[in-house]
C-alpha cells in the first residue's frame, strides 16, 4: 500500500521519523531521522540506518548527521526510489 511521503517538518518537534522497508526474511531495514538536541550543531538531523529481525537486537549499520534540507532530500529519495514507507517506531 503506497503512502504519501511524510516530510520531516510534519513530525512533532523532537520526535524521530521512522522509515521501514520489509525484507524477505521477515525482518526490516529501517532509517530513523532524529532531530538534533539543543546545543552546538543543533541544526543537524541525525540519520540512523540499520536492520531488525525480531527477536534479535537491532543492528545499527550507519549513523550520520545532515543539514535539515539534505535530510529531507534523503527521506524523499528513500521513500520514492528505495521502497521505504513511514512507520511507527520498530523498537
Amino acid at each position: 500500500m503506497p503512502t504519501t511521503p511524510s516530510p520531516l517538518s510534519a513530525a512533532p518537534p523532537g520526535q524521530p521519523v521512522w522509515l521501514v522497508r520489509p525484507r524477505s526474511d521477515g525482518g526490516s531495514d529501517y532509517v530513523n531521522f532524529v532531530p538534533a538536541q539543543p546545543g552546538p550543531g543543533s541544526r543537524l538531523v541525525e540519520i540512523r540506518e540499520g536492520s531488525h529481525l525480531p527477536p534479535q537486537m537491532p543492528l545499527l549499520k550507519r549513523r550520520r548527521r545532515l543539514d535539515p534540507l539534505e535530510a529531507e532530500a534523503c527521506r524523499r529519495r528513500l521513500q520514492q526510489e528505495a521502497g521505504f514507507h513511514h512507520s511507527e517506531p520498530l523498537f
